[in-house]
């Protein structure tokens, strides 16, 4: 049997979670590279535990405040009662030890996206409803004063997206530095929604009821744009892959991306489409020469979309479809 440490144990017992630990079962579960995250059964209930981790599990030195836990923690609250259901329930919270408790979702009910692309099951309406979810959340929390007060963290999102994604492909592509610098910085001065900052097919689950967000340790109230733009680099990214199912995402691209920028109220829609539409080749070549490059493309895979972001960031292109275009594969 996986024995959890003694922080863990202390945690389920002291929230109440659990009477007696020696009657308890602990799974950990696999995915992700920035937490610890375990499955804990009881005699009469399942739930998970997850703390995050201050060196995140990639070869490359990445190190971050674990206080991220705490700032997913209040996404996971301020979500569920925006569009409850689709994130796991909160249950309980330490800040002390950087750990939360949240519902467990079986995955023979809630199988994750990511799997369901790699394996050629393709639902584009599945992908209309994530973009519905997002443009919702972002309709919901955008300019308001608390939640950007809340969320507040600048820092955090240039250490876990900024930097890693944006600035360390401006050291590798010297002849887009400038390109890439003033993505980076116009990112960063944007504030007008809460954002994720990891919508990503391995942090979405397809529930009976819609998708359900995983993941938010990156939570920021920023640009929007940026959840968008890096959900469709998924998607695009994946047509080169998925052998059948090119035509299947290419729709899945379109409904996510016109069922997320119909609920843009609070900013001109084609600002918003201009911005992710810029970012998204940065973000699909941090993929490639980033610090966590996709694990399921190979050599030469690799050098083609490389080409290709160079030259759609060469272009500028101002729309999500020419975007699509350029980085068609």
């Amino acid at each position: 049997m996986n024995a959890p440490d003694r922080e863990l144990e202390a945690f389920v017992v002291e929230t109440g979670l659990i009477q007696n630990a020696g009657e308890t079962r602990w799974l950990p579960l696999a995915g992700g590279v920035s937490s610890d995250i375990w499955r804990i059964e009881t005699k009469d209930r399942a739930f998970c535990v997850k703390r995050a981790l201050p060196q995140l599990k990639v070869e490359s030195e990445w190190l971050v405040p674990v206080g991220r836990n705490a700032y997913e923690w209040d996404y996971l609250q301020v979500v569920d009662a925006i569009a409850p259901g689709h994130v796991p329930r909160p249950i309980a919270h330490d800040t002390a030890r950087g750990l939360f408790a949240m519902a467990w979702l079986p995955p023979e009910r809630y199988p994750l996206w990511k799997s369901e692309l790699l394996a050629g099951r393709v639902d584009v309406a599945a992908a209309a409803a994530v973009g519905e979810l997002l443009g919702g959340i972002h309709a919901a929390s955008a300019r308001d004063a608390t939640l950007a007060d809340r969320f507040a963290t600048d820092d955090l999102f240039h250490q876990l997206r900024i930097d890693p994604y944006l600035l360390t492909i401006a050291k590798k592509h010297v002849d887009f530095a400038d390109v890439l610098t003033a993505l980076a910085k116009r990112t960063a001065t944007t504030r007008l929604a809460l954002v994720h900052g990891d919508v990503s097919p391995k942090n979405i689950l397809l529930g009976p009821d819609g998708p359900v967000l995983l993941d938010a340790e990156c939570a920021w109230f920023g640009d929007p744009a940026f959840d968008l733009a890096f959900c469709l680099n998924h998607l695009l990214i994946k047509r080169r892959v998925v052998r059948g199912a090119k035509e299947a995402l290419g729709a899945s691209f379109d409904r996510l991306a016109e069922c997320y920028l119909r609920q843009v109220d609070w900013e001109s829609r084609d600002d918003l489409e201009a911005r992710a539409a810029t970012l998204l080749p940065a973000l699909a070549l941090a993929r490639v020469d980033g610090k966590s490059p996709l694990e399921y493309l190979d050599e030469l895979q690799r050098e083609q979309l490389r080409q290709d972001c160079r030259a759609a960031l060469a272009a500028q292109p101002a729309s999500l479809a020419h975007v699509k275009m350029l980085l068609d594969g």
